[in-house]
């Protein structure tokens, strides 16, 4: 059988575990709407790998729910991207087994992200969470995806994901699966701690004052970026001059993500200018761009059927592109079916 050509397609995805951020926004959602028309796109909240810590039934519906109106607000178009949650489509879970035989246990000893989540309990967590790296490259794989906008946090799994698709393709003499590339650009693709320049912004954080939360209301967010912490000193005459200023790179990189511009442009418009004026006009951006998706939110999660039927719309068209996909890797690994 001749093996596929591979359409440039994009395939990424939130996990349903608390409430979207800031972070979430400005790394993710927002480049994925930015790369609606330009190939095919895909996008899914992972509900599967929310469970790799135990999560309340009815929360865990509720979150997967509102990452979907999170999507759908800040300008998602479900007619020109496929979006859908993971566990509507059962091929994830079934070419996820075939990628724990692929993958070896030496390449998940290495994946960063388990170690800082495990800490040290790991002994204590679930298989399911030193696991979860070649589920998510089964999510990717199983569109034969060719390219993954994630943060920098995220790249050694998309290089995991490289890892496991030239193993399977020598080890079964073919070129089924892609080398998939990640994209990683712009001025925020990690967003940190309001608190802590340090700490990545997290829907887990010990304060709501570390994060802007998408639902927040315009006076919390002007009120979160007013009290984000800095230092004495006022914004420099280049970007150079941000180096060891964590906190202060942080509000620079998130305005300029904002506004669409770039870092060195914010620099350029407000060198020498004191936190007292540049915090001000960040929470006078953000509210202008965020209260408008967090109204559309609540309006969306007041009708969880309409959330319900476009993720259901999403699925089925998921599952007709993943199950030959599917199809030819048991064929490919000698699985009766």
């Amino acid at each position: 059988m001749t093996e596929p050509t591979f359409t440039p397609r994009v395939f990424s995805g939130i996990k349903p575990s608390g409430g979207l951020t800031l972070g979430n926004y400005l790394g993710a959602i927002k480049r994925f709407v930015g790369m609606q028309g330009a190939m095919d796109t895909m996008y899914c909240v992972v509900d599967l790998h929310a469970i790799t810590v135990w999560q309340d039934p009815k929360e865990l519906a509720h979150a997967t729910r509102e990452v979907a109106a999170g999507y759908l607000a800040a300008g998602l178009d479900p007619a020109q991207s496929t979006l859908f949650n993971q566990s509507r489509v059962s091929a994830h879970a079934e070419l996820g087994w075939i990628f724990n035989c692929v993958a070896r246990v030496g390449w998940m000893n290495r994946m960063t992200q388990f170690k800082d989540k495990a800490g040290s309990n790991a002994e204590k967590v679930s298989l399911g969470l030193y696991a979860y790296p070649s589920l998510m490259a089964a999510d990717i794989l199983l569109y034969h995806a060719t390219h993954v906008p994630v943060g920098e946090d995220q790249k050694q799994h998309v290089e995991l994901t490289r890892d496991i698709a030239a193993k399977f393709n020598h080890d079964f003499g073919v070129d089924f699966f892609p080398m998939t590339d990640p994209v990683i650009d712009g001025p925020a693709t990690r967003v940190m701690n309001l608190r802590d320049g340090s700490k990545k912004m997290s829907k887990s954080g010990e304060s709501d004052m570390e994060r802007i939360n998408m639902r927040d209301d315009a006076d919390t967010i002007a009120k979160k970026f007013k009290k984000a912490k800095t230092d004495p000193e006022p914004l420099p005459e280049t970007l150079d001059g941000l180096k060891g200023r964590a906190e202060a790179r942080n509000l620079v990189d998130i305005y300029a993500a904002l506004s669409d511009t770039t870092s060195e442009a914010v620099i350029a418009e407000y060198a020498g200018a004191g936190w007292g004026r540049f915090k001000p006009a960040l929470a006078d951006l953000a509210v202008d761009k965020l209260a408008p998706i967090s109204t559309e939110m609540s309006r969306l999660m007041d009708d969880p059927a309409e959330i319900d039927r476009i993720l259901a719309d999403g699925a089925a068209r998921a599952r007709a592109i993943a199950e030959p996909i599917l199809a030819r890797t048991y064929d490919i690994v000698g699985l009766l079916r």
